[in-house]
């Protein structure tokens, strides 16, 4: 079938609105104001939920399914397993190579905003790679038939707007540009598009349900872990009484709502 052919156009087109909507979570923190004290704590804690949820709920499960699909229940669970915590293992050692500068209580010192940069590169390397597969999984899906594969993409676009806010929040306090935080936001959901054509151009042929178990469920883990070592942890420091808590389980809310329409 041909790049220019109408069925894939469409699937393409498809996937490129879905990954677009992480744009739409970053202008919602561009649109805010710096000077907010509550918005960083709230914000993070909103991602660090959303990206808890969506990894355990919904990559997880798909990555150890496609892998039980290739290997059996029991063999294919043990690996899906295994992978989760080669994702975690993966952004541990990630944590030893990048130095973690110890950042104080201010969110405009300057400790607080190289540590908010380290994360927003960490965010949103995690995200990207999870919008890669995601991408394709959603064009295929809309080649095959549009009709599932639209609403899968309304889901996806869905979850990605919590996604984008959460690439866009830690680059928006530390470069204090908003240009930046939506731009970050953009890249990363670009790669949903960018997945799609690579998996059709290149990949295609060596693409397995093994291969995007193993893939899903290692990103999985890294999400987790950055969510529970990073985001959390950073939303913890700036919030005041139960402010964290409230918005991780409205991060988690706005992410089962999204599965929940769609399923």
């Amino acid at each position: 079938m041909s790049m220019l052919s109408s069925p894939v156009l469409l699937a393409f087109g498809v996937t490129l609105a879905a990954g677009l909507a992480t744009v739409i979570g970053a202008v919602f923190v561009a649109r805010a104001e710096r000077a907010n004290p509550r918005l960083l704590p709230l914000a993070l804690a909103f991602a660090g939920g959303a990206m808890v949820y969506v990894s355990l709920v919904e990559i997880l499960p798909k990555g150890v399914g496609a892998t039980s699909e290739a290997m059996g229940d029991s063999l294919g669970y043990a690996v899906g397993t295994l992978a989760f915590f080669g994702g975690v293992g993966l952004l541990l050692l990630l944590d030893r190579l990048v130095p973690n500068p110890h950042p104080d209580t201010h969110p405009h010192s300057d400790a607080e905003r190289q540590h908010l940069a380290r994360l927003s590169l960490l965010t949103a390397a995690a995200i990207t790679a999870h919008n890669l597969p995601e991408g394709l999984a959603t064009f295929f899906a809309t080649l095959e038939s549009p009709t599932l594969g639209a609403p899968l993409a309304i889901a996806i676009a869905l979850h990605n707007i919590p996604e984008g806010v959460s690439i866009a929040v830690p680059v928006f306090y530390a470069t204090g540009s908003r240009a930046k935080a939506v731009l970050a936001a953009l890249l990363s959901g670009l790669a949903e598009p960018l997945g799609a054509a690579v998996g059709f151009l290149i990949l295609g042929p060596f693409l397995s349900p093994l291969t995007l178990g193993i893939t899903f469920a290692v990103i999985a883990g890294a999400m987790v872990f950055l969510a529970l070592d990073e985001l959390l942890p950073s939303a913890q420091r700036h919030a005041k009484g139960h402010d964290t808590a409230y918005a991780m389980v409205a991060g988690m809310a706005m992410l089962a709502t999204s599965l929940v329409l769609f399923r």
